[in-house]
């Protein structure tokens, strides 16, 4: 067999006919400068020949399921192993997909409580248990006296309003002569008159008799009418002794409570799921959150009164004829509300009446602008009552989005957000329902699991379902996730976050053979953490399998068996192979980057000084938001400042929905609802507040760099300026792919035309009339310097710097691409196709360019993810350029080298989720590495130590 993959003449992309050799069951790291060519060849050459080869193993039946993937571009790849990717792109935004539901645990501990789960009444009487109907006949024979007078009674309406009368005739029809209503027995013969709008109780008589215990006829006759009254009552048997103080006991064939009739289905898997209709909350459909009318939204500013505009969907209706706030103000009137008072002085009981109307109907007379006179007796509704029922009502986009801003995603009050239904939540294993246990942490879940006291036929019946969910779990803790919970919405999660969860789900179903190719999955993670993510690699080689890892962390690289750089730099200066060997041979290679800062002969500095700010701070007071235990926090302006701690601490929690959120309320006066906080103090130090996020610059092909940073624009206009352009009459909008004109007719200015093929799905094929160019050939014929706008945009941004080099305009702004380290991508690079740590980095390029008030706070989300250590220290650079103009920069990071050059820090922990949300310490990293609970202070020691 074997024991090589064998790459020859790769061609994917940036790559430079490479070949290559890659030694199987082994752990392979794939490294080098960001767009030097890793990807290309780890997953668009490697992975995608590997998809390609199972694909076409399939039938034209099967593939017509699956998508079309091309051949890459590749002289030939032996050695090739069934192949699984685990990249970072396929975090889901299925607001019902959970931590649980992802990993396939929730559908495992569907069946451990549909097996060995027990109901309780949801009453308050205990727990439920169904009997047979051999169980019945024998407790009633218990039960009952000798020569003691017995009804045998199926209950068929249970509190339920009606005259029943059809019930009645039909029962009459079937031979039945008496029935009980309401505890009193009544026959059939009678003229029953129930009163419509009362609820009722009615059980059909099926027998009475006197019972002997050693009648063997009368036991058969007991236990045919038991037979037949549970046909009746679809399971529910009761059984009535008038002359025993009217004593009744109410049994069931499935699950009901005895004392007051609460009744389940029979336990079955589907009964916990909260994506089927058995299972789910009755009003949130199982999502755990309904949308409502926030208060907050609706009265931001409670300083103000009501015709000051305080409630704000009333703002400009004050004073006007308006019909809505005619009533409103009846309202007001009702409940003696002065409309010229500021609403933080009313009470609750009259914000209550203002948002969910009267208590009582009220009669009103309002006057239109016409003259007309409306009259009515009635409930006068609220302003939120008012804004949730417009919202349902709206079929207009446009009014959705008026209405839908005042409202929120808000915790749903018939589930308290657990999804699913009363029935589901009322079974339980050791007194925690499915929706409790998924709301333990990880660690806490496996605990459970350990220590579960089950009976000997429990834990016959659950042992083999309860071993996979051990097991499952258990390697999601070996990926350190422990602070996670299983009801956790997989939309919340970090892209390292959700790679990790597949990985230890690729770790339980221990396949052997297997190539795995791999996405930095260090992403997100601290160093602590990182030796836990080491360990589970290891485990998944030594089950037989090859990982490739494309990975700039240089933790996994002293733990990888081989190592591949590739580069030398990025774009088409990369795509060759500069060295492979062990971390050794990179180290001592003098051709390696890599190699130059692994063996720290290149080295990020740690400043010589740290800076001082300017003075000025900004303070959060009491941030409770998600694990946050209460913490104030500050904010020294002017500084570089970095949130530090493990996975989970509540660095994104902070930052992201505390900071962010809550100086955008404060300072912009936005209508939106951010992390809970106390108080925000010196806000009005900044003047604004940016979040670059790694979300995509575009979510169309059409969207590129050259679009987004606008640089497109000035280059169409300098084509509308070339004398053959001025002689056609060709304007600016001539050379925009977007708009009929230049572009070409036949792909619209994609390009590509997409066919369908039917089975195989569709393909995008390279339109024929402009060759890909999106132009048609009029307008290509306009030409600066011999290249025309398409040439322009198939060049990389080093080569549009060079070839505009005496257009200021135009090289101010490719420069500051170049100096976020972005000189390798194109200009037309379709926007989908650049990672999150490209879309980053072009989003802060534009920033770059603007004129700088030295008043802005930047926020920026792990912007080293992606990166090679040498494109580190470019971002280091760019950072502080910001800072050095009076900004300040607070980042959340992982990366020891990042953190090592802030000049302030701030950690938090000690650990991830319910165990973490405190501050452990602030200061310069100098600082905080004598804080002996910091995981942080323990790694950066010997980064400062260097």
């Amino acid at each position: 067999m074997q024991n090589k993959i064998i790459v020859k003449g790769a061609r994917e992309h940036n790559l430079k006919n490479v070949d290559l050799e890659i030694p199987k069951e082994k752990i392979v790291v794939f490294t080098g400068l960001s767009g030097s060519g890793k990807s290309s060849l780890a997953f668009n050459t490697i992975y995608a020949e590997g998809e390609r080869r199972y694909i076409e193993s399939l039938s034209s039946f099967s593939r017509q399921f699956l998508k079309t993937v091309e051949k890459p571009d590749v002289d030939e790849i032996e050695g090739l192993s069934p192949a699984i990717s685990i990249d970072q792109k396929t975090t889901s935004h299925n607001p019902r997909s959970t931590v649980g539901t992802t990993t396939e645990i929730h559908d495992h501990l569907r069946i451990l409580y549909a097996n060995i789960g027990t109901p309780y009444c949801i009453n308050g009487h205990g727990p439920i248990k169904s009997s047979s109907l051999k169980e019945i006949v024998e407790s009633v024979k218990l039960d009952s006296d000798e020569n003691e007078q017995l009804y045998i009674l199926a209950p068929v309406v249970r509190d339920k309003k009606g005259t029943h009368k059809e019930l009645f005739l039909k029962l009459k029809r079937e031979g039945f002569l008496r029935v009980q209503i309401n505890d009193e027995i009544i026959g059939l013969d009678n003229d029953i008159d129930l009163e419509q709008n009362k609820r009722h109780n009615i059980d059909i008589v099926v027998d009475r008799v006197v019972f002997k215990k050693n009648d063997e006829e009368l036991q058969s006759r007991i236990y045919s009418a038991i037979e037949v009254g549970l046909n009746y009552s679809k399971g529910l048997i009761k059984t009535y002794y008038p002359n025993k103080n009217k004593t009744s006991k109410l049994f069931s064939t499935n699950y009901s409570c005895r004392e007051c009739g609460f009744a389940i289905p029979n336990l079955e898997p589907n009964l916990f799921s909260f994506n089927k209709k058995v299972g789910a909350c009755y009003t949130c459909s199982g999502l755990g959150v309904n949308l409502e009318a926030d208060p907050e939204l609706i009265m931001p500013d409670t300083s103000l009164s009501i015709n000051e505009g305080g409630v704000l969907y009333y703002k400009n209706l004050v004073g006007t004829q308006n019909i809505e706030w005619q009533k409103f103000k009846l309202l007001c009137y009702q409940y003696l509300i002065d409309l010229d008072v500021p609403l933080n002085t009313l009470s609750k009981s009259q914000i209550k009446n203002i948002l969910y109307g009267s208590d009582e109907p009220i009669e009103t007379k309002i006057v239109t602008s016409s003259g007309n006179i409306l009259r009515s007796y009635d409930y006068i509704e609220g302003v939120a009552n008012l804004i949730e029922r417009r919202y349902v009502e709206t079929k207009s986009e446009d009014n959705r989005k008026y209405y839908g801003k005042y409202m929120m995603s808000r915790v749903c009050k018939t589930c308290s957000g657990k999804r699913l239904n009363e029935i589901a939540l009322c079974v339980k294993i050791d007194k925690l329902s499915i929706s409790d246990f998924t709301e333990l942490t990880i660690q806490d879940n496996l605990n459970f699991l350990l220590e579960i006291k089950l009976t000997d036929n429990q834990m016959k019946i659950a042992s083999l379902v309860l071993n996979q969910l051990i097991s499952r779990i258990s390697f999601l803790n070996e990926v350190g996730l422990d602070y996670l919970t299983l009801a956790r919405s997989a939309t919340t999660l970090s892209g390292g976050e959700s790679q990790r969860i597949r990985l230890a789900k690729q770790l339980g179903s221990k396949l052997s053979g297997v190539l795995y190719v791999l996405d930095e999955p260090s992403i997100g993670l601290h160093q602590r953490d990182n030796d836990k993510l080491i360990q589970t690699l290891k485990k998944l080689r030594d089950l037989g399998n090859t990982l490739i890892v494309v990975e700039h962390d240089e933790d996994t690289m002293k733990e990888a068996d081989w190592i591949v750089d590739i580069g030398p730099k990025a774009g088409i200066d990369g795509g060759q192979i500069i060295a492979e060997g062990t971390y050794q041979d990179i180290c001592n290679n003098p051709n390696s980057i890599t190699g130059q800062y692994l063996s720290k002969k290149l080295t990020i500095p740690v400043p010589k000084k740290r800076r001082g700010g300017n003075g000025l701070k900004i303070e959060i007071i009491g941030a409770t938001e998600n694990n946050l235990k209460n913490i104030d926090v500050t904010l020294p302006l002017g500084k570089f400042i970095t949130v530090t701690g493990v996975s989970g601490s509540g660095k994104s929690t902070l930052v992201e929905e505390v900071i962010y959120k809550g100086l955008k309320k404060e300072l912009h006066k936005e209508l939106i609802r951010a992390g809970k906080y106390k108080k925000i103090k010196g806000f009005e130090y900044i003047d604004k507040i940016i979040y670059v996020s790694q979300d995509p610059i575009g979510k169309t092909p059409r969207s590129n760099p050259a679009t987004y940073t606008s640089v497109f624009d000035d280059i169409r206009d300098l084509y509308a300026e070339v004398p053959e352009a001025k002689i056609r009459g060709y304007k600016k909008g001539r050379f925009s792919f977007n708009v009929p004109g230049g572009r070409c007719d036949t792909c619209q200015g994609d390009g590509v035309i997409r066919v369908d093929m039917q089975f195989l799905g569709f393909v995008e094929v390279v339109c024929e009339t402009c060759d890909g160019r999106k132009y048609n050939e009029e307008t290509l014929q306009v030409k600066y310097k011999g290249k025309n706008i398409w040439d322009v945009l198939n060049m990389t941004v080093k080569e549009a710097n060079d070839f505009f080099e005496n257009i200021p305009k135009i090289k101010e702004k490719l420069e500051t691409i170049l100096a976020v380290g972005l000189g390798y991508i194109k200009l037309g690079q379709n926007a989908t196709t650049l990672s999150g740590g490209e879309a980053q980095r072009v989003k802060l390029s534009t920033f770059l360019l603007k004129k700088q008030t030295g008043k802005t706070l930047f926020l920026l989300d792990e912007p080293t993810t992606g990166l090679h250590i040498d494109d580190v220290k470019r971002l280091i650079e760019v950072l502080n350029i910001l800072v050095d103009q009076g900004n300040t920069v607070l980042t959340i990071e992982h990366n020891l080298d990042f953190i090592k050059v802030s000049d302030y820090v701030i950690d938090l922990g000690p650990e991830g989720g319910s165990n973490g949300g405190q501050v452990l310490v602030t200061g310069t990293p100098e600082q905080i590495i004598n804080c002996e609970e910091s995981f942080t202070a323990k790694y950066l020691r010997e980064y400062l130590n260097d």
